[in-house]
């Protein structure tokens, strides 16, 4: 299953556990993830991923999201017989419905390991759970595992501070946004108006985190603005009309505005990206997208949440 749902996932990682879970209602949620579980006894708050692991780290358990179609495509592979790869799904009943665990062995560093995961449904995504145990970890049976895995449960929601909290940066104001939700944890935040349901394009939403600018002068930021405005996500027929310097906060920063169009309806959209370097090698990017009818009450929300961030 792991092969077959590769395109979806947004990192990779591998993950594991060990002994007795209780019930889903005690299920522990990684920060910023909507995905939880009753770990085993002996897995405690990985520190590097959102997820699970023993105190030697040889036994680790990765939660994480993926798209909503995500789960419905492995059910209906399930039931055709049609899934593809040697992956052995078997069906689990969790506390949120059915999900589909695979067991497969493997390879890590040249030792042998087990490699489980289990794919749920969630509300408008896809949970997903991933665990890597070497094979000489023997208490950590594939029963064990089951037992683990049928304590998974989804929550609606993410706690908005919890969100913020994990961010590099701080957000001071939302200005009314609607919508709060972590694109990578503790990485990329999006804020918007529709909940996501239909497609967000046809109303006012950002997209804010770090990117990489790693630049050989402070001439290179126009350029670097230029190149990322290029590789915004979901704009069709792109037309940059404005790239400039500017500051933001008494740092310097670069604006950059896109005529586009965007969604399954070809909505006409404004995209203003807003650049703001820093001493670092990294820049926040600020992403700002709203159809042309809406843009001249979506700009000042744009600015107001641009003045709001601030480093940590």
């Amino acid at each position: 299953m792991i092969h077959s749902l590769s395109r979806f996932l947004l990192l990779a990682v591998v993950l594991v556990l060990a002994p007795l879970p209780v019930r889903a209602a005690d299920a522990v949620f990684p920060p910023g993830v909507r995905v939880g579980l009753v770990p085993l006894q002996g897995l405690v708050a990985a520190k590097g991923f959102p997820g699970f692991e023993s105190a030697d780290r040889s036994v680790k358990v990765i939660m994480t999201e993926l798209p909503a179609a995500a789960f419905g495509e492995v059910e209906a592979a399930v039931k055709a017989g049609t899934v593809p790869g040697p992956a052995r799904l078997q069906g689990i009943e969790t506390a949120v419905g059915t999900g589909y665990f695979t067991a497969e062995t493997g390879q890590d560093d040249g030792a042998a390991v087990r490699r489980y995961s289990m794919i749920v449904r969630g509300e408008q995504f896809s949970g997903y759970v991933a665990m890597q145990v070497p094979d000489a970890a023997a208490d950590y049976s594939e029963d064990a595992v089951k037992a683990m895995f049928a304590t998974v449960a989804v929550r609606k929601d993410v706690p908005l501070e919890e969100q913020l909290a994990l961010m590099p940066f701080k957000i001071t104001d939302l200005a009314d946004f609607k919508t709060v939700r972590s694109l990578a944890p503790g990485a990329v935040i999006l804020l918007a108006d529709d909940d996501g349901s239909d497609g967000i394009e046809a109303s006012p939403f950002m997209v804010i985190g770090l990117i990489p600018a790693k630049l050989a002068s402070p001439d290179d930021r126009g350029r670097l603005a230029q190149q990322a405005a290029r590789t915004i996500p979901g704009l069709r027929e792109a037309r940059i009309t404005m790239s400039e310097p500017i500051r933001i906060d008494g740092t310097p920063g670069f604006e950059t505005r896109i005529e586009a169009v965007s969604g399954k309806n070809d909505t006409p959209v404004t995209v203003v990206q807003w650049l703001r370097f820093g001493a670092a090698d990294t820049a926040l990017r600020i992403i700002g997208s709203a159809s042309r009818e809406a843009w001249p009450t979506a700009f000042p929300r744009f600015r107001a949440v641009r003045d709001g961030v601030a480093p940590r």
